[in-house]
């Protein structure tokens, strides 16, 4: 029982005013209650009995409501990535605060939150975004010590089709890239070619400089992504990786490197005029690009991921082992790519992306539409 007690707070008697009184913490600040005088509490065992039972709303703090644990989170656990951060802002606004704001954060439990989250209008996997970020939230207040360290009850939370996509991945074969390619302009066509050949996040194609191409030794280094015109590191520590490029590839980057009117060193590889060279076209000019072409093709909607999509299903075209593709697609984990394990060697993965590069320039190359 002491210690039970002594681990919320404890008694003090004030000789001087001959009062006992009640010291705790809440929220990280001293307080102290009084509890009665020497008369009414003739011995220190009585006092603690007073406070157990006359005043449990002392005893027990309450938990901080979730929009106080939200703020204390943004200033010391919020990641510093902005993509990643944009996202949980994304997820925090529009449904977390609205629904459980003003909630303390140990109302939130398991079987309210599934409820409500069944009955939210969103895909299964952006509802397991937002059980995500309130399991986070709950490792935050155990971490801080505002709750008792317990099990995380968002552990406890199922999710139908957690890993369900609504819209099935969009794969492009030969023929509809050939088509896709052909109404597009220059650099729109070039960002294709390096998304496709390489498997590049379009932030990530957006982010290249010309000094991440390596002439010499024919390679090309992803270094960055770019954001809503905010750099920041690539998406995992494994996206940041020295890519062989093939002679063909090379070409490509050279023919458009001669006729870019950014082409120092330093400068974005797909640098946009409007804003002189200091930053790259941006995403939603690279999309509506996309969009027009694959209208013009008639190829249905193609979105900037779909070159990623395509250049993982050209890999199991030409027969790329699976240890190859992981390595190739740049992921953290195999099980992202399928659930196999293995290494590769360099030459085998030159031969791979070679075998890319020879599909989407089959044809692609033949013509060119002017700018």
């Amino acid at each position: 029982m002491r210690a039970r007690r002594h681990a919320i707070g404890s008694v003090r008697f004030d000789k001087r005013r001959g009062t006992w009184n009640y010291l705790f913490y809440d929220h990280g600040k001293r307080r102290s209650k009084l509890i009665g005088t020497k008369q009414e509490y003739p011995t220190k065992a009585a006092a603690w009995k007073a406070v157990d039972s006359a005043k449990p709303e002392v005893a027990k703090p309450v938990s901080p409501t979730v929009q106080t644990l939200v703020e204390q989170y943004r200033t010391e656990k919020m990641p510093k990535r902005y993509s990643t951060a944009k996202g949980y802002e994304c997820w925090i606004k529009n449904h977390i605060l609205p629904r459980w704001g003003a909630s303390p954060i140990q109302d939130v439990q398991a079987r309210p939150v599934e409820l409500w989250l069944k009955g939210l209008d969103l895909s299964p996997k952006s509802r397991t975004h937002i059980r995500t970020l309130l399991s986070t939230l709950w490792d935050y207040a155990q971490w801080r010590g505002d709750v008792p360290t317990e099990r995380n009850p968002m552990e406890l939370v199922r999710i139908k089709d957690a890993s369900k996509r609504r819209r099935k991945p969009r794969s492009l074969t030969v023929e509809e890239f050939r088509r896709f390619a052909l109404q597009l302009t220059e650099p729109f066509r070039t960002i294709a070619l390096v998304s496709v050949c390489f498997g590049l996040r379009i932030s990530e194609c957006l982010a290249l400089k010309w000094s991440d191409v390596n002439w010499l030794d024919s390679n090309l280094r992803i270094q960055r992504g770019i954001v809503q015109n905010r750099v920041d590191d690539v998406k995992t520590v494994y996206s940041e990786r020295a890519m062989s490029v093939d002679a063909e590839m090379l070409s490509v980057l050279k023919a458009w490197k001669q006729v870019s009117q950014f082409s120092a060193n330093d400068d974005w590889a797909f640098a946009s005029p409007s804003q002189l060279g200091r930053l790259p076209w941006s995403y939603d000019a690279v999309l509506d690009a996309y969009l027009r072409a694959s209208e013009a093709a008639g190829i249905g909607r193609v979105g900037t991921h779909t070159m990623r999509h395509t250049y993982r299903s050209w890999l199991d075209a030409v027969g790329t082992t699976i240890a190859v593709q992981q390595k190739l697609m740049r992921h953290a984990d195999i099980r992202t790519t399928m659930n196999v394990y293995g290494d590769v060697v360099t030459d085998e993965m030159s031969r791979a992306h070679e075998k890319v590069v020879c599909l989407a320039l089959n044809g692609a190359q033949t013509e060119r539409k002017p700018s």
